[in-house]
């Protein structure tokens, strides 16, 4: 009795390492790998997931059009500078006005080389694209160099940037060039 009472151990015991070798390798291949993702397919139903950000926040967005542009990025609070061939030349920081454009197409429809803003600190390289509700908007660089939030009480446009990104932008964005917001 002792005989058949082993064999029963020995194959239980080898049915469990088979079950604890079949659940691993299970975990194992729905783990995700480095990259954060899964190895195997889900066979659940797909439910929507929100867009992520591309990993380079810098990244242009993918949705802003194609050729020579500038695209604003209310929500990022970011600008490129993009060539006719759809290569970013330059990308910086802005601060949004209190007053915003649509997302859509505008282009450039004015431009001031120096003239005092409608916060009234002295500004330059002014590029002007849009207008809303009798408020200009428009690209430009405060002359002493700060990049201050816009007083909330106030009615601006201006975006404004670094003085070394507003002398790009000068350089970049003439009249009638293409300027892409997204929201």
């Amino acid at each position: 009795m002792a005989r058949s009472s082993s064999g029963l151990v020995a194959g239980l015991t080898a049915a469990a390492l088979a079950a604890v070798c079949f659940l691993a390798y299970q975990a194992q291949a729905s783990a995700p790998d480095s990259l954060g993702t899964s190895r195997t397919p889900s066979t659940a139903p797909s439910a929507k997931v929100p867009e992520q950000k591309p990993e380079n926040p810098l990244a242009l967005p993918a949705d802003s059009g194609a050729g020579a542009r500038v695209v604003y990025s209310l929500g990022d609070r970011r600008v490129w500078l993009v060539s006719a061939k759809n290569k970013v030349t330059r990308t910086f920081a802005v601060m949004p006005s209190t007053v915003n454009p649509a997302p859509g197409s505008y282009s450039v429809t004015s431009r001031s080389g120096q003239v005092p803003g409608s916060d009234g600190v002295p500004i330059e390289h002014v590029v002007r694209f849009a207008s809303v509700d009798d408020v200009a908007i428009g690209f430009s660089a405060a002359t002493n160099g700060v990049l201050a939030s816009p007083d909330p009480e106030k009615k601006t446009g201006g975006v404004r940037m670094k003085r070394a990104d507003g002398d790009a932008m000068w350089t970049f964005a003439t009249i009638g060039s293409k300027v892409v917001v997204l929201p």
